[in-house]
């Protein structure tokens, strides 16, 4: 079996969505050798974490269950389907935010 360094760094695609310091890990760890798959996940990813941190602040002063979880299953689906599409070696944007977190980071992985 083959292993070559491509494959490597296609799971960095994967880690990128992991937390923010994951993404932080992909983002530095695909600097020399830059993957388009592994840039186009950290950008979603990126988005997601960074949407989620400044939504979360707002949607914890409601201090309603039902707001709570709506916002962390909108999430988590979100971060399922970046997942996903890593796991599969696909460039699909998350739905709604994906177009925009690509041009917003447009010059992450360039």
């Amino acid at each position: 079996m083959q292993n070559t360094s491509n494959d490597n760094n296609d799971s960095l695609a994967i880690v990128a969505y992991i937390t923010l310091i994951g993404t932080l890990i992909a983002f530095f760890m695909n600097r020399e050798e830059r993957n388009p798959l592994v840039s186009f996940h950290i950008r979603q990813a990126l988005g997601l974490w960074l949407l989620q941190m400044v939504l979360g602040y707002f949607i914890g002063a409601f201090n309603s269950w039902m707001i709570s979880s709506s916002f962390w299953v909108f999430f988590i689906a979100l971060f399922l389907y970046g997942i996903f599409g890593a796991v599969g070696k696909k460039m699909n944007e998350v739905p709604i935010l994906g177009p925009f977190f690509q041009k917003l980071f447009a010059t992450i992985g360039q």
